[in-house]
């Protein structure tokens, strides 16, 4: 039985990627979820790639997942003439909220509340920080600056406020319209962008429960009201994002390698998935290799026990697109293989609200390293097996068995948890029986090996975990 990673891939679509060939050899090279990023492409495109992810899934037997990705309120410049101009530090410069082509000395911004929302000595970035300006001051519809860090100014790029409380909604109307659109497809997760309190989550998370489904959330730190705010966000949503880009420029850069392992951390504690994103293999987005560099950030962020990693641009637009995953994948397979990245076995606080349950599969866990168990089985409707399993990071496989058919694609995001639609549920015996001949059809055990199998009792009855058993296969 060869290795299956355990740390997930996240693979972005884009014009290098969205047709039927690629996604199943990005599939097959390793890459369990796909992002859909919603500040390119119309929706006629993305349910064109949605509808193939489908059926590579129908045809290759797969549960690839599908986490659609907002835009949230993006603030950019406007146009600049001849697409770019110079500006000089020490020289003045007006952010006007006016539609003018801009110059030198005054440009335009699509935001345009800001005038509003800066005050003067606030810093503002440029183009991810290549550019930088302070406010000197602002009258309602002007932002008059001083340039610190120039450069050349070109159209349509992107800015930060990194010492600015942005009255802009976390759901902009464009989003809402395509929160709309992901919800008719049901999509899988939903990355929300510029998360900066826990109240962006449950906004997000009303407007899905109104439109009856039950797609989970991504929350993208990106702000640093965001890590202020991190432990009731992450209480708040279903899985993390470091979102290394904006947040590189909005904060130090310094400061983001450790927040990124404390994230980790504490999402893990948690019992929530934690994606890292942002120039992983950004090399290879011209290259057919990733730099040494890459290939220690990707080693780091399975080393630490993130869920999934994730690419952007190297499968989006990228010229190897495949070749990133396989790289990726390659990385991921030796250190799960060689490094010591298991059995997490974090102690069940007493007040937790599902201490019983917490501490069964925390003893699954802990059996599983004790007895070199192959797989622990999870029967579940909710999830919330796989989830606690999975936070404990064990060696053993893990199978959860749902009769929530949307739940199958959703655990495609979480370490080490593969799925398996079963609905067959009469009695505890003949189910157990019936996974493991699943498990043996499917190769993922043989005889000799040990499951650890959890379950609700009764098991028609939604529940909490309360029931282990430990069985050798024969």
């Amino acid at each position: 039985m060869s290795h299956i990673n355990k740390t997930k891939i996240l693979a972005t679509i884009g014009p290098a990627s969205n047709n039927y060939e690629t996604i199943k050899s990005l599939a097959a090279a390793g890459a369990n979820v796909f992002r859909l990023n919603f500040s390119h492409g119309t929706h006629d495109i993305h349910e064109e790639v949605i509808q193939i992810i489908r059926r590579v899934n129908e045809e290759q037997n797969l549960n690839l997942g599908i986490l659609q990705d907002l835009q949230g309120p993006k603030i950019r410049v406007g146009e600049v003439e001849n697409n770019g101009v110079e500006i000089k530090p020490g020289e003045p410069i007006t952010i006007t909220n006016d539609p003018v082509v801009g110059t030198s000395r005054l440009v335009s911004t699509v935001y345009q509340n800001l005038p509003n929302d800066v005050v003067a000595g606030d810093r503002i970035l440029i183009d991810d920080g290549n550019l930088e300006v302070v406010v000197n001051d602002t009258d309602g519809k002007n932002v008059n600056c001083t340039v610190i860090h120039g450069g050349i100014l070109k159209s349509r790029k992107g800015i930060n406020l990194p010492n600015t409380k942005v009255s802009a909604p976390s759901l902009t109307e464009k989003d809402i319209e395509d929160l709309e659109f992901g919800l008719s497809q049901d999509v899988d997760w939903i990355a929300l962008s510029f998360v900066r309190s826990p109240e962006d989550i449950y906004d997000l998370r009303e407007r899905i429960q109104k439109a009856g489904k039950v797609c989970k959330i991504v929350a993208k730190i990106e702000k640093p009201e965001a890590l202020e705010n991190i432990d009731a966000i992450i209480d708040a949503t279903d899985a993390i994002m470091v979102a290394r880009g904006d947040l590189g420029v909005e904060v130090p850069m310094e400061i983001v390698p450790l927040w990124q392992k404390r994230m980790v951390e504490k999402c893990k504690l948690a019992c929530k998935p934690v994606i890292i994103a942002t120039q992983m293999m950004e090399s290879m987005i011209q290259n057919p290799r990733p730099t040494r560099a890459e290939t220690n950030d990707v080693a780091n962020a399975v080393l630490d026990g993130a869920d999934a990693v994730m690419l952007s641009a190297e499968t989006a637009s990228g010229k190897y697109p495949v070749n990133a995953v396989k790289a990726m994948s390659s990385i991921i397979s030796y250190l799960e293989q060689n490094a010591e990245i298991y059995h997490n076995l974090y102690k069940i606080p007493e007040d937790d609200t599902t201490f019983l349950s917490n501490n069964l599969l925390l003893m699954a866990a802990r059996l599983s390293r004790n007895v070199k168990a192959k797989a622990i089985v999870g029967i579940t409707s909710s999830g919330f097996t796989g989830f606690r399993i999975a936070s404990h990071r064990p060696l053993a496989s893990i199978f959860i068995f749902t009769r929530n058919k949307q739940l199958i694609t959703q655990m495609s995001l979480v370490w080490g948890v593969r799925a398996y639609l079963y609905q067959n549920q009469v009695s505890t015996d003949a189910t157990f029986e019936d996974i493991e001949k699943t498990l043996k059809r499917d190769d993922h055990v043989s005889a000799g090996d040990i499951i650890i199998n959890t379950a609700s009792m009764p098991l028609k009855a939604k529940g909490r975990t309360n029931m282990l058993k430990i069985h050798q296969v024969t």
